[in-house]
């Protein structure tokens, strides 16, 4: 009878153990999933969470060409949202792809271009995701010539043989760099339709605003350079620069007639002007950052506003109204 009821109690004691045991177990295994969840969500918020529309900072890099407007926006965004600081780099096109696709610290750039297929499928394979391309105005490139230069109609035929130096008259040409700017590149894009200048009349600069301090020193000069940094009437410093300055026309190729036109925003708005080339932000950030916020605020009604003002094309559908001005540009 012992024999009978021993292993019965046996076998009840080993499962009371097993019990504790398990629960034991049980207990520390989901106060480890909670620290483990609770790890996470706070390296999600550090590495994620750092920055959002409202508050944080951001490195981002601008084509030089564009640099007048770019600061009015970034002064502007900062003023809605003070908690925010947008620290801007102003260089040439290549420079500002460059930190796209190799620096880390690089969120951002605003250039003349977007994206190619293959940059894509590199920056999607590298990133795990595709990052933010789109067009947020347009931007005209201007020919810039002294007060008493004496040519001041060209067309895109005209222009492309003084740029390989079959013109008459002695010419030189003033970009903002020679190889790596987008002023250059779009040059031998649309004027030179590929092909290189005559470097023997080129001459380059370090910005833009030096292209306008050799043209006034040099009437045989001719600056190639965006409208941002000539075409704002309203910009006091920038019709103090224009006093010994003027923009040359170019032939509208889309009108009947075929008239010269000046680069202003009317003839910009209608494409009667043809020196036309598009202002993209590129941005790597897949959640709701300080990046993706400033991009919402250039594509949007208030950015719109501001090229508009600037005296750009802005991509988004204004009201055009025929009025009367007093003020021309030069």
């Amino acid at each position: 009878m012992c024999c009978v009821w021993y292993i019965p109690d046996v076998q009840r004691v080993q499962k009371k153990l097993l019990i504790r045991v398990m629960k034991r177990y049980l207990i520390i295994y989901s106060i480890g999933i909670m620290m483990l969840f609770s790890c996470n969500d706070k390296k999600s918020d550090i590495s994620e969470k750092k920055d959002s529309p409202e508050l944080g900072e951001i490195f981002i890099s601008v084509d030089e060409s564009f640099r007048p407007v770019i600061e009015q926006q970034i002064k502007m965004y900062q003023q809605s949202y003070p908690k925010t600081k947008i620290h801007a780099q102003y260089k040439s096109e290549s420079d500002c792809m460059r930190d796209f696709f190799f620096d880390t610290t690089n969120r951002m750039v605003i250039v003349g271009k977007g994206l190619e297929r293959k940059e894509s499928i590199f920056l999607r394979d590298s990133l795990g995701y595709l990052p933010g391309d789109q067009e947020i105005a347009t931007d005209a490139v201007v020919l810039l010539l002294h007060r008493d230069n004496p040519d001041s109609m060209y067309t895109k035929a005209s222009l492309r043989d003084a740029l390989n130096g079959k013109s008459i008259r002695k010419k030189t040409f003033v970009f903002d760099g020679l190889n790596a700017t987008s002023t250059v590149r779009f040059i031998r894009d649309s004027i030179l339709l590929g092909k290189n200048y005559d470097s023997s009349i080129v001459r380059a600069t370090r910005s833009s605003a030096e292209v306008m301090d050799y043209v006034s020193s040099h009437p045989e000069a001719i600056g190639v350079l965006g409208i941002s940094w000539v075409g704002n009437p309203e910009d006091s410093e920038q019709q103090k620069k224009m006093q010994n300055l003027k923009l040359a026309y170019v032939q509208c190729e889309v009108c009947e007639g075929k008239p010269f036109v000046k680069p202003m925003q009317a003839s910009m708005l209608t494409r009667r002007y043809p020196l036309l080339r598009p202002m993209h932000y590129l941005i790597k950030e897949n959640y709701k950052g300080l990046g993706s916020g400033f991009t919402a605020f250039l594509k949007f009604e208030r950015g719109q506003l501001i090229f508009r003002r600037a005296y750009l094309s802005p991509v988004m559908d204004f009201e055009i109204r025929n009025v009367q001005i007093n003020s021309q540009i030069p």
